[in-house]
């Protein structure tokens, strides 16, 4: 698994597989899945991922 995320414009990727997309599905509007053809998933991608929570995917609390 490889993840990205684009500061800029508020992007996370994470990567699953390196196979080839062969169909994609948004679950909502920000949310969107990309299938390989076996059905696997190949990547989500989440955008405005921190205004969602999605990132950092680790938050550390202070003591």
């Amino acid at each position: 698994m490889r993840t990205t995320y684009d500061e800029v414009d508020d992007v996370l990727v994470l990567h699953l597989s390196d196979k080839p997309i062969t169909r994609e599905c948004s679950q909502d509007w920000n949310t969107h899945v990309s299938y390989a053809e076996d059905g696997t998933i190949v990547e989500v991608v989440i955008l405005e991922a921190s205004k969602q929570g999605a990132w950092p995917l680790l938050r550390s609390r202070a003591a």
